[in-house]
């Protein structure tokens, strides 16, 4: 599990004007590069926070949700995107923190709750958080069984949760689309789910049905099969 260093509580971390230039940069980019398919963006509300739950096939994924969503979007970072020394590191730093980036830390236990509480910050502060509740990436290919920590996240802060099915990020090679019988990469964004029956039912219980709902949803969205165990073939 990934959690951010124990620390002080402090307002959540907004996008600044990196992030918003870096998607006027990269939405065209991305089209010519990558030319992906979007379906549902309108599922997105305009307004309020938004918790996006997707599958997780590679690195692009942190990249190309956010250019595909029509809301700005933050994600936990790994940590040592925020310690590296030098030029390099202190620009990295600088970047990061300027998109809205939660570093985060390695841990399990007690830790693990603290990067909860971090995606929970974003989200009661009305912004759009997105996570994999996989949490790894799939390295083959099927959708593997969800954590609970984003239920709990969607159950403490009330957050719409809508699904997201990745098709092809896995494989996707810039240009590569531009070649006979090379498929575009999708993304595709689903209804809000409607958890509103779940109001009054125990919390561990629930929190096991957002995720299966959840989970079931991303599979109708991306078409994997559901491998009935939890991802432990990656550790990023």
């Amino acid at each position: 599990m990934i959690a951010p260093a124990p620390s002080s509580p402090s307002p959540a971390p907004t996008p600044g004007a990196v992030y918003f230039i870096g998607r006027v940069v990269l939405r065209p980019l991305f089209w010519v590069m990558y030319r992906p398919r979007i379906t549902g963006r309108a599922y997105v509300p305009d307004s309020g926070p938004v918790l996006l739950a997707s599958n997780h096939l590679a690195s692009l994924d942190t990249v190309i949700i956010p250019t595909a969503a029509s809301r700005p979007v933050q994600f936990l970072i790994k940590s040592s995107y925020f310690t590296g020394s030098g030029l390099i590191g202190r620009f990295k730093r600088w970047f990061f923190t300027s998109i809205g980036g939660v570093p985060v830390y390695r841990a399990t236990g007690r830790d693990a709750r603290a990067a909860l509480d971090a995606g929970s910050s974003i989200l009661r502060a009305g912004s759009v958080f997105a996570v994999f509740p996989e949490g790894t990436r799939s390295r083959d290919g099927k959708l593997h069984d969800g954590h609970g920590g984003a239920a709990w996240m969607a159950r403490e802060t009330g957050a719409a949760v809508v699904p997201v099915g990745l098709i092809g990020t896995g494989t996707a090679k810039p240009l590569r689309h531009l070649l006979r019988g090379h498929p575009r990469l999708e993304v595709r964004f689903g209804e809000p789910l409607d958890l509103s029956d779940l109001d009054g039912v125990p919390d561990g219980k629930a929190r096991r049905e957002i995720t299966e709902r959840m989970m079931a949803a991303i599979a109708e969205l991306s078409g994997q099969e559901r491998s009935g165990s939890v991802n432990a073939s990656s550790r990023d």
